[in-house]
């Protein structure tokens, strides 16, 4: 799915990691006065939810299905974040760190998965293998190896893992939080091909059902390690057409829509509507690798094309950011320590522009503002010279071609904090040689030396700053255009719909606490 769920925050002192989350987090609807209701209201209802992406990978963890997974409270991790990108315990009860590339992590005692085995050491050990060796492999592993190991049971029954990195990584336990790195049963792998998450993860709800691209259910999962989920189960539709979802919402076929467009806010009104700040930035990816956009000054005339006032304006009614950088206003640290892009190639005239072959500009329909953003962009392009033909699909028919460059420009909305909390790994995902989730196809030097060197920083404020140097690095390139900074919009009726997690790194969304009443 597309990284737009893909899907990030500033740190604090510590372990370089990440807290801008602090200040973006919304919290949770406000808890219920009575979680026990009865008579078939508040508590015993099932949950109606709209989500806006069907699975791409048949709820594989190891693409942007494992978002879903957590955004509906099935999978969990060692670890999860809290409200300020912090490290938290979940699988694992504590953990601490021996030397520059090794950790021990402790796991939680007295868990059991979903079809009843025993979440022990060797469990942790084979989840972790099996991300790390899938192909394509996870973007939150795509700067780093993980090995683990399971160490002996102390004399009170605790298992210990060993987890040893290639380089090292003050971030590995923010990584662990990641929903591809959820830790499954052995039941989950018995199909060497697939993994099957279904009845198999420790979430407070259990995968009952996946009807394709159409439909899931949930079932509460009554041996949830803690608080026992409110709601006894969700029923969920997959629902690409964002006009459908908000009319959902309207006539109350669904308690919580995913992702309300924004040309129906305003008609569902504030007490259906939730809007709150993201790490997401909406970008123009160009094929730097083949095509019209392989020349670096056609690349810097199609930047000099773009107005992100007109779309904040025009499309986003107002409910966006304008472009400042691939970190926008959902990183708050960013602004202060940006420099100015570097390299940057001189623009092609359009008289040149006009010589080259049209291109394809692509995007998807799941966002439904990209669209009508494609097509703005395309009269912008067009002004500029370039002769352009869209293609507008479902997000799951595109991310094959998107991800084989195949499309000379690409629109896309990224949640620059998604993978581990901290923009070092969408910057090494996204614009490296060896980047997994590189649409750009960008392969340049200067790029890579860059987000290697934030990579290794354990001192939050250099990190920062070294990620703000990449940052110019790509931006200098040209093979991303910055288009806008989106703002979140969450569906549901406020007066009778409690504890949505409104989380601007996209992971939650349902949540143990959730319910109606």
């Amino acid at each position: 799915m597309p990284t737009s769920r893909p899907r990030p925050r500033p740190h604090r002192r510590r372990v370089a990691l990440p807290l801008a989350a602090a200040a973006l987090l919304v919290p949770a609807a406000t808890a219920c006065t009575s979680s026990t209701d009865s008579g078939g209201s508040g508590g015993d209802q099932r949950l109606k939810v709209a989500m806006a992406f069907p699975p791409a990978q048949a709820m594989s963890p190891y693409g942007d299905d494992a978002v879903t997974l957590s955004r509906l409270a099935v999978v969990e991790g060692l670890t999860r974040l809290d409200r300020d990108g912090e490290a938290k315990p979940a699988l694992a009860a504590s953990w601490k760190r021996d030397g520059d590339r090794a950790w021990e992590f402790t796991v939680r005692e007295d868990t059991v998965f979903q079809d009843g085995t025993k979440l022990d050491a060797a469990a942790v050990v084979r989840s972790l293998a099996a991300a790390q060796k899938a192909s394509p492999k996870p973007r939150v592993l795509s700067d780093t190896t993980l090995t683990a190991t399971a160490g002996d049971a102390d004399a009170e029954g605790a298992g210990t893992v060993r987890i040893t990195t290639k380089d090292a990584d003050p971030l590995l336990p923010q990584r662990l939080a990641n929903p591809s790195l959820s830790i499954l049963s052995a039941a989950a792998y018995q199909d060497g091909s697939k993994v099957n998450p279904a009845g198999h993860a420790t979430g407070p709800f259990t995968l009952a059902k996946v009807n394709g691209a159409v439909s899931a259910t949930l079932e509460r999962n009554d041996t949830y390690w803690g608080s026992r989920a409110k709601a006894p189960g969700a029923d969920v539709k997959f629902v690409a057409d964002g006009t459908a979802r908000a009319n959902a919402l309207r006539t109350k076929d669904v308690d919580i829509a995913e992702y309300v467009p924004i040309s129906q806010a305003s008609l569902l009104g504030d007490g259906l509507v939730h809007e709150f700040p993201s790490a997401r930035t909406n970008g123009l990816s160009l094929n730097t690798a083949r095509g019209v956009f392989a020349d670096p000054a056609v690349r810097a005339a199609a930047r000099e094309a773009i107005d992100s006032q007109a779309l904040v304006d025009g499309v986003y009614e107002g409910r966006a950011d304008t472009a400042q950088g691939l970190l926008g206003p959902g990183v708050p640290w960013a602004a202060d320590l940006r420099t100015a892009p570097a390299g940057r190639a001189k623009a092609a005239a359009p008289a040149e522009v006009r010589k080259t072959q049209q291109i394809t500009l692509a995007t998807y329909t799941n966002r439904p503002e990209l669209p009508e953003v494609a097509t703005v962009v395309q009269q912008q392009l067009e002004k500029r010279g370039f002769t352009v033909k869209q293609v507008v699909r479902d997000y799951a028919q595109m991310e094959a071609d998107a991800l084989a460059g195949k499309y000379d420009a690409f629109i896309q909305a990224r949640n620059t904090l998604l993978d581990t909390a901290d923009p070092v790994s969408y910057l090494a995902s996204d614009f490296t040689c060896d980047g997994s989730f590189n649409i750009t196809q960008l392969c340049a030097k200067p790029v890579d030396t860059a987000v290697d060197r934030a990579a290794a920083l354990a001192d939050t404020d250099a990190r920062h700053q070294a990620e703000m140097t990449a940052e110019a690095a790509i931006l200098g390139s040209d093979a991303l255009v910055p288009l806008v900074h989106e703002r979140f919009t969450q569906g549901y009726d406020d007066t009778r719909v409690r504890g949505v997690a409104l989380d601007p790194m996209e992971r939650t969304l349902i949540t143990a606490d959730t319910r109606i009443g």
